[in-house]
């Protein structure tokens, strides 16, 4: 039959075709295609015989058409068929649907749909008939029967993919329909109804179809509802994220059949679908905006869902097109900062924590961005590179490089832009480790800072180049170049760079002979340069060299700083440990070093402070620089046992023009001297049993040092001060040059001193003599000091005050400082006695130990040996800090004698020694404060330090000092100490910090500082201040503080007395320390900062609220919950701040800075309370929500509490201005002289004080206006509680116009006062300008 069909189609017949096809049943035509297309015969050709036989213009022709069009549909679904065989009977069936009237569309349309919801679609190729179906209804004219009722085309094709998008879809066929829609001409309602029914299929399907099927999203995109593709896409990504990271953390997961997927396919699909994204970002510029506008709105609204780790990776792979590159990191960085900010708000007030518990941390975020970046996310890596250096730099330490400084300034506002610059190397380093090929980039990128930011603080990138270098030494030797290249710029760089960057490639020199061979070259050019800085930066990087090569046989105790691993040695592994090579390297060093000594002071002080370090690491050395000591020292030793003094001075200082510089740092070379024949008599003799070779040439040296400095103290303590041409009556002002070198001798003698105190006392052994000897070192150091300090008072110089530096090391002050006060040892006892006889020195070393922690806390290291040894610092430390303990809990202040001379009590010393220890520590050793803590506790000085208990050990001290300052408050009148009341208060401050806030101990330490405020009428200013300071920094951390505001707010009311001299206040005293002392300003400051501090908190809250409201998410029930919270905590806050404010603003608080402050706090409360206004205005838009009870009560209370009595107090204010300014009148004509400039000063400060008036006004004027929108929006008339005040009204005050009659009878004067100034200020200020001039005349 089919046959027979295709003849008579070509016999061109149609009547006979028309005839033959008729004849054929409904089955059988179908079942003719079907074996026509099975065998793969002319399939198309029969059915184009097939349309021509059945003409559109004819009932049956179309019914035929139909009838294939229904029986193609599953054959070319089924399977059956050839792929190609599909595509040319679907191009046909296409090509001839255009010709189907609108019913047979409809129908048809309809069979899809069915199909469709069956589920029968198996390869989707009938979906592309569909489109031209769907495409070719909707052009349809003719009216088509749906339901009981007719639609046009158009109408009838958007009910269809209604019903479509409403019904199920089988998962498999998803990706199809998605690309078949693309076809279709969608209205903007359609395509969101598409979009959305695609987005929910998600999660019904495998993970790996996810990204063919975003793919074909975001083309479906391009015809628009781009934020609901970018939206649905990010949050299924971060719901996926949070499932995965909840199962990790319960790995047994109860319900095997939730398990999902496994992580690195997650990732690999994350990935997949973030370069979909990129590619048609690519193609379509419009959809990269649409994601940064997207992600800033919800970033608003909720951080935590606009900023996940999926959406921080598409930024970052978006951010390498560099159109949209500036847009993201800006972005990207402000929302880092806001996160940091808001998490350190958070952390400041328990108030906001309860209605914060979750928050939310970006920092996280972006680490584990990097993490997943693991997994193959090539394209996420630049972007990630290029927001830590962003980061680095744009939030880099301003402070000048020193040390550590640099990096631990800490000042809150500070904070989040430290965090910021830390976060961005954090970045770079992680990334640094997880990605190999962009490594030498970073490096590069790293050291380029290095160079071109000299100007500015580089320790950062210094820090985060050694971290790298730790991370993987190897990666510099493919670099090296790039290395060497940067030593070639050292003598340019300022010594504290060289040194860091020194420090930080030093693994490298190691393992890499070239790198190291070209530092050499550099090195020894740089010796000899006319530079200073780079003759010091030679200096610094030989000495790190000596330390870093170890010559064989040197000990053990000389490791290197950082250790290196076996994988890295093995490049060089001959060449690195050859001691031969080394030695011979070492010694060629030595001599360059050597040539260094006879240059400037600076540079011969940085070789004094080296050489310990380097005979420490390289004991092998310890001859030749011995040596090198002895010859530098013999150039000033003078060996005549009966000449005074010991040391030629003059040798040390060098004249040039008429100015005096100091050539040899004397004392710093016997400080060397001493601290290098120490270390070598405790170590290097006692490993030296068997090897007697070098002995002889040892022991010279060893005797020549001891005879040397024994002699030069026995001759010190001889040495009257005139020896050395100083005495009282000496020149030691800094504008001379006598002067100028009588500074340099008297400092020099001074740590010459130091140095041999040092000395004696180590190798003393206790012996009586030895400490007589450092008693009169001590006697000689102490007449210079009293000298220079008396000097000094005279000359106010500011020099003047600072002390010399300390020769002491550190180690020797925690030695000395446990001798002179915890030594019971009954053999010590006698030769102790002579040192602790002199209260002298024992304040000095009190003050010297004071010195050191201040160095340490200020820059991270002190000067002498181990000085940059941390372990060693905070070991030292925790033994000065228990003598100070003990020495001041044990000895009150009030029972020591201050003495005849003036100064520091050593009780005193001791408490300030404390304060600067436990700030270093929680600074510089946050790690280990309960390693700290532990060490001060001297009962159980040995327990195991497996679990300490902070808060417990940190109360048990807060409980020393709470005493002392008890026994401060209860002593006499005569012995109140303010400075140590302080310090106590400041003391206690600190250690509050390392209290737990939810912990018993904390409640108990708040409730003893209220207990303290309530019962001692403290009158000391600076003392109550910190006391209510540290009682706000407290409460703030258990709740809000508003409660206890109003309490002080009443105190001060009723201790100043109200505005109105007829009322009397009832006197209901809370806190005995407000009193008529410190009531105004103090407590008054106080009280109105911490109000302010709230208004910031409920500022921020109502923010919160606006971006809350404006969400209108699914889970919009919790985000209400959520919101309620936030209205009540706002609303209550407020209204206690009314009540405090309700108090101040009666009372007669002094012209100044306290009106001053109230009246700008009262206009930021008014600004705020306007806020919260707006807030239910817009709630009131787009819900129909009634406004709470709540907020109601609170305009009532701000309009019978606060508005008319601010009124009264502009009043006030400016009867108060007014009375100083008759004053100044009175004044000026009693007296006829020129007086015109205090009365224009009186004039001035009363225009400067009665400024905020107006901005106060505008702000309740304000306020009122936003209460006449809310009153209409939500039908409540909230204006019934304000009362119009007639303040802003003319006034014509008429008994001031009387008296202005009587006085000038020809003016008339006529006042009208605007608002920041009252009729009699305006009245004198007429009288007085006419006045002022003719003044000015004569």
């Amino acid at each position: 039959m089919a046959q027979r069909i295709l003849a008579l189609a070509a016999e061109e017949a149609p009547e006979r075709l028309q005839e033959a096809l008729q004849s054929l049943g409904e089955g059988e035509l179908g079942d003719m295609v079907t074996r026509q297309a099975l065998k793969g015969r002319e399939t198309a050709a029969l059915l184009k015989a097939i349309f021509r036989g059945s003409p559109c213009s004819q009932q049956s022709g179309v019914l035929r058409r139909l009838q294939v069009y229904k029986h193609c549909i599953p054959l070319v679904e089924s399977g059956d068929l050839h792929l190609g065989k599909v595509s040319e009977i679907i191009g046909l069936l296409m090509l001839e649907a255009r010709q189907l009237p609108g019913h047979a569309l409809a129908e048809l349309a309809a069979l899809f749909v069915d199909v469709i919801k069956g589920g029968s679609l198996s390869n989707g190729k009938s979906l592309e008939l569909f489109s031209t179906v769907l495409t070719a209804l909707a052009s349809s004219k003719e009216s088509l029967a749906y339901g009981k009722g007719e639609l046009n085309g158009e109408e009838f094709k958007k009910q269809l993919i209604n019903t479509l998008c409403s019904s199920k879809w089988d998962p498999r066929s998803v990706i199809h329909l998605a690309n078949m829609f693309r076809d279709i001409p969608l209205s903007g309602e359609e395509l969101q109804f598409v979009v959305e029914k695609v987005l929910r299929m998600f999660s019904k399907l495998d993970l790996q179809e996810i990204p063919p099927l975003v793919y074909q999203l975001l083309l479906l995109s391009a015809k628009g509802s781009k934020k609901t593709v970018l939206e649905g896409i990010i949050s299924f990504f971060n719901q996926l994220d949070k499932r995965q990271k909840e199962e990790q953390r319960v790995p047994q997961s109860v319900d095997l059949e939730v398990a999902t997927m496994p992580l690195d396919q997650l990732r690999h699909v994350e990935g997949t679908v973030i370069l979909h994204i990129v590619s048609v970002i690519n193609l379509d510029q419009d959809l990269g905006e649409e994601l940064i506008r997207h992600l800033k709105t919800e970033q608003q609204k909720d951080p935590g869902k606009a900023l996940c780790p999926f959406s921080v990776a598409l930024l970052l792979s978006v951010a390498v097109k560099h159109r949209l590159q500036e847009q993201i990191f800006d972005f990207l960085k402000t929302s880092i900062t806001r996160s940091c900010k808001d998490l350190q708000f958070l952390q400041a007030s328990k108030f906001l924590q309860d209605l914060f518990p979750q928050q939310y941390d970006v920092t996280a975020v972006i680490l584990e961005v990097v993490k997943n970046s693991a997994f193959g996310w090539d394209h996420v890596t630049q972007g990630l590179v290029d927001l830590g250096f962003s980061l680095m730099e744009s939030y880099e330490p301003k402070k000048p490089f020193g040390g550590k400084a640099a990096d631990t300034s800490y000042g809150l506002s500070k904070m989040p832009a430290q965090q910021a610059c830390k976060l961005g190397a954090s970045i770079l380093l992680e990334t640094f480790k997880v990605h190999e090929p962009i490594r030498s980039d970073i490096l590069e990128q790293v050291l380029n800072r290095v160079l071109t930011k000299a100007a500015s603080p580089v320790s950062h990138f210094i820090d985060l180049l050694s971290n790298i270098v730790m991370s993987a030494p190897l990666v510099l030797q493919t670099s090296s170049s790039k290395v060497t290249e940067t030593f070639d710029n050292l003598s340019f760089l300022p010594i504290d760079t060289v040194q860091g960057l020194l420090r930080a490639v030093q693994p490298l020199l190691k393992v890499s002979m070239s790198v190291r061979d070209s530092l050499i070259l550099v090195l020894q050019k740089a010796i000899f340069s006319r530079q200073l800085d780079a003759r010091k930066a030679a200096v610094a990087g030989f000495l790190l060299l000596l330390r870093n090569f170890k010559v064989l046989g040197s000990l053990s105790s000389s490791q290197c700083s950082q250790a290196i691993g076996a994988t890295q040695v093995q490049a060089d592994v001959h060449a690195c440990y050859n001691s031969a090579a080394n030695e011979a390297f070492c010694l060629e060093i030595l001599g360059s070093l050597r040539r260094c000594l006879s240059q400037q002071a600076d540079v011969r002080l940085m070789l004094y402070e080296g050489f310990y370090d380097v005979l420490r690491r390289n004991s092998q050395l310890a001859s030749s620089i011995m040596e090198t000591l002895l010859s530098q020292i013999k150039q000033y030793y003078l060996p005549q046992q009966d000449l005074l003094p010991p040391l030629k001075l003059e040798g040390c200082i060098m004249a040039q023009g008429d100015q005096i510089f100091l050539q040899e740092p004397l004392a710093h070379l016997l400080c060397c001297i001493q601290h290098c024949l120490a270390w070598y008599k405790s170590t290097v003799q006692l490993c030296q049993g068997a090897e007697d070779d070098d002995e002889e040439e040892d022991v010279g040296f060893q005797e020549n040092f001891e005879d040397m400095l024994e002699s030069v103290t026995r001759r010190m303590i001889k040495s009257e001060l005139e020896d050395f041409e100083l005495d009282k009556s000496a020149d030691f002002s800094l504008s001379s040059g006598v002067g100028v070198k009588n500074n340099i001798y008297a400092i020099q003698v001074m740590g010459i001193c130091e140095v041999l105190i040092e000395y004696n006392f180590n190798i003393g052994n206790f012996s009586k003599n030895k400490f007589e000897d450092v008693l009169g070192l001590f006697t000689c150091y102490n007449k210079l000091s009293e000298i220079l300090k008396e000097k000094a008072g005279k000359n106010k110089s500011t020099l003047g005050n600072k002390t010399a530096r300390s020769f002491l090391s550190m180690g020797f002050v925690s030695t000395l400082l446990t001798a002179l006060f915890r030594d019971n040892a009954q053999t010590h006892e006698e030769s102790l006695a002579v040192l602790r006889s002199s209260t002298e020195f024992l304040r000095y070393a009190v003050s010297v130990a004071l010195q050191k922690v201040q160095q340490l806390e200020e820059t991270g290291q002190t000067d002498g040996p181990d000085g940059q040894n941390p372990e060693k610092m905070f070991q030292n430390l925790c033994k000065i800090t228990r003598v100070l303990l003990w020495r001041y809990t044990s000895i009150p202040t009030v029972v020591e004698e201050s003495g005849k001379k003036k100064g520091k009590s050593i009780s005193l010393l001791c408490l300030e020694g404390l304060l600067r220890i436990f700030n270093t520590v929680q600074q510089l050793y946050t790690a280990r404060i309960p390693q700290f803590l532990q060490a001060l506790d001297i009962t159980d000085g040995d327990a195991e330090e497996t679990d300490i208990n902070v808060t417990e050990k940190a109360a048990f001290q807060i409980r020393q000092f709470q005493r002392s300052l008890v026994n401060q408050f209860s002593s006499a009148e005569d012995d109140f100490n303010s400075k140590e009341t302080q310090s106590l208060i400041t003391v206690l401050s600190t250690l509050s910090k390392l209290l737990d806030p939810a912990s018993q101990q904390f409640l108990q330490f708040l409730t003893w500082t209220v207990k303290i405020c309530k019962e001692n009428a403290l009158e000391d200013i600076a003392c109550c201040k910190g006391l209510l300071s540290l009682l706000f920094s407290l409460h703030v951390l258990y709740k809000s503080p508003v409660s206890l505001l109003r309490e002080l707010a009443q105190d001060i009311h009723a201790c100043l007395g109200d505005i109105d001299q007829d009322v009397e206040v009832e006197s209901r005293s809370h806190f005995a320390i407000v009193n008529a002392k410190t009531a105004a300003p103090t407590v008054c400051l106080l009280v109105l900062g911490q109000a302010d501090k709230v208004l910031e908190e409920v500022d921020w809250l109502i923010k919160k609220l606006t971006s809350l409201g404006s969400d209108t998410s699914e889970d919009s029930s919790q985000a209400s919950n959520q919101t309620q919270a936030l209205e009540k905590g706002v609303i209550l806050q407020l209204g206690t701040l009314l009540t405090v404010y309700h108090e101040l603003v009666q009372t007669a608080l002094p012209a100044g800075s306290c009106v001053d402050t109230l009246l700008r706090s009262l206009s930021k409360t008014y600004a705020i309370l306007t806020s919260l206004i707006k807030h239910y205005i817009q709630a009131c838009r787009s819900t129909s929500n009634t406004i709470p009870g709540r907020l109601e009560k609170l305009v009532k209370l701000s309009g019978s509490h606060l508005t008319p009595q601010c009124y009264s107090f502009i009043t006030y204010v400016q009867n108060i201005h007014s009375e100083s300014l008759s004053f100044a009148e009175e004044k000026k004509k009693k007296k006829k002289e020129d007086d015109a400039a205090a009365i224009s000063t009186v004039m001035a400060k009363v225009l400067r004080e009665t400024k905020p008036i107006p901005n106060l006004i505008f702000a309740i004027e304000q306020y009122e206006k936003f209460l006449i929108h809310l009153s209409k929006k939500s039908k409540v008339n909230l204006m019934q509680y304000m009362k119009l005040s007639t303040s802003r009204d003319f006034r014509i005050n008429a008994s001031m116009l009387d008296s202005a009659l009587q006085e000038h009878n020809t003016e008339n004067a006529e006042n009208e006062p605007d608002n920041d100034q009252s009729s009699t200020a305006e009245q004198t200020d007429e009288n007085q300008e006419p006045k002022k001039k003719r003044q000015r005349k004569k």
